[in-house]
């Protein structure tokens, strides 16, 4: 059976399982660590514990979500060598170069002050801790730009020439890194990090507030979650706006399948809003489309022509099915956070921000929405991106290892496996972080011998939260 699987499609199913696992922890930790950064500085500027205690709440999931998130990264490296070695040849002069720059300033920076980060507030003092919360957030974000500068040359190729042997050789880096489409992406994706996060936020301390539990912490968690939500959600819809354009003018055949155009549309193209592709019949079945509309977003003029797949070799058009899909979930989720923002916003303005169970009860339901639309977003870059993995220079079919399907297809399976076990159990770790959010303050956790998160009871607090438990 295993032999009737294409090498190819099996590595590609591999590499796409790995990073799917590993983009939702770097999302969320990018979020997170800016919002730690946050907390503590209107801690240090307001002199409130509230936001001492929700420091010390998320500091140990985002500890947690950060090692998962380096252990998956690692697993994806070594792909690189196993199923994509001529990949790794042809394209290494560019990318290794980038991928070490990431490593040098990116990781070991978050790396270096984690530590004061987690475990050093006490030790070397507030302003101190501040400064190596704030590196840590910033190294997030060092680390997303160099991640995404590596991923949009290869989306958008510039600065580089080719040598003899079909190496791409890297002639200006400037030109490598800030490719046309590097700035869309780094801001499309910071702002995902903080919705994803924002949303995560606003599930926990909706949640909370249903539970009435610790209410002022729920309510200071939900409120600055709703505010993000509310600012960034309309932010983040004008900047895929715009990412969009960039993309309908380098990869104009991704946004052909984005948008299910089979046919050409010289005086206007519809927005087709749903329907089911056809790619036997190079067609979309019970279409519903408002004519002319995709012309005036993408084009600005209602009767501006829109070419189609029947203007692309058969050979050179990605799988539209899964394109269209992806797009419009991820679209569709974020009108979603776009209405939980103005909800809450309204909600807001009436007073009963924290006091509207049905508002915390779609927050609870929508915790997840970030995950998803980070994941729909990235099928949609990377399957739109075929068949190619340079785009325009260098094909996926080209770009694999010398290895038989039966070699790929057992790894795949070991990593399915391992990755349901070993990323479930930490991901069940992280919810049960979540709703353990203290009743009452506990002691500084840096203070003493004993040090704990304030999360999780132990045999020295055990007797403390019974008090406070007896006490409500």
């Amino acid at each position: 059976m295993l032999e009737s699987f294409d090498a190819a499609i099996l590595a590609r199913a591999q590499f796409a399982f790995t990073v799917s696992f590993h983009i939702i922890f770097p999302a969320f930790s990018i979020g997170l660590a800016s919002y730690l950064a946050v907390l503590e500085g209107l801690w240090l500027w307001k002199k409130d514990q509230v936001y001492l205690d929700l420091f010390n709440f998320w500091k140990t999931i985002f500890a947690v979500a950060f090692g998962m998130g380096v252990v998956s990264g690692i697993v994806m490296s070594y792909q690189f060598g196993t199923n994509w070695s001529v990949f790794s040849d042809k394209a290494g002069p560019v990318i290794g170069p980038l991928m070490g720059y990431e490593v040098l300033t990116a990781f070991f920076l978050e790396a270096g002050f984690l530590g004061i980060m987690l475990f050093g507030l006490n030790r070397v003092g507030p302003k101190l801790h501040f400064l190596a919360t704030c590196m840590v957030a910033i190294g997030t974000l060092i680390s997303a730009t160099w991640i995404l500068a590596v991923n949009s040359w290869m989306q958008t190729p510039d600065g580089f020439g080719m040598n003899a042997a079909g190496q791409f050789i890297p002639l200006d880096w400037w030109k490598i890194v800030f490719n046309p489409s590097f700035p869309y992406r780094l801001v499309h994706m910071v702002l995902a990090a903080y919705l994803t996060t924002a949303f995560v936020v606003g599930a926990v301390g909706a949640w909370h507030l249903l539970d009435n539990t610790a209410p002022r912490r729920s309510r200071t968690m939900f409120s600055m979650a709703m505010w993000m939500a509310t600012l960034v959600a309309p932010l983040q819809i004008f900047a895929g706006d715009a990412h969009g354009l960039n993309t309908l003018e380098y990869q104009p055949v991704k946004v052909m399948a984005m948008e299910g155009h089979f046919e050409s549309h010289p005086d206007g193209a519809p927005l087709i809003l749903f329907g089911i592709p056809n790619t036997a019949e190079k067609r979309i079945d019970y279409a519903v489309e408002i004519p002319k509309l995709s012309s005036l977003i993408l084009k600005h003029d209602l009767n501006a022509p829109l070419a189609g797949l029947d203007s692309v070799p058969d050979a050179l058009e990605p799988p539209v099915a899964v394109v269209f899909w992806s797009f419009r979930i991820m679209v569709g989720i974020g009108f979603a956070m776009l209405g939980m923002g103005l909800w809450s916003l309204w909600n807001r303005y009436r007073g009963t921000l924290h006091t509207n169970d049905w508002l915390h009860r779609a927050a609870v339901v929508m915790g997840p929405a970030g995950f998803v639309a980070v994941l729909a977003g990235w099928v949609t870059t990377e399957v739109g991106r075929q068949p190619y993995t340079v785009y325009g220079h260098l094909l996926t079919a080209d770009s694999l290892s010398p290895v038989e399907a039966p070699a790929v297809a057992a790894s795949l399976i070991a990593f399915i496996v391992t990755y349901f076990f070993v990323f479930g159990a930490g991901t069940f770790y992280i919810l049960r972080l979540m709703k353990r959010l203290p009743r009452d303050p506990l002691p500084d956790l840096d203070k003493g011998p004993i040090r704990t998160s304030g999360i999780m009871p132990g045999p020295a607090t055990e007797h403390i939260e019974g008090g406070q438990h007896r006490g409500h």
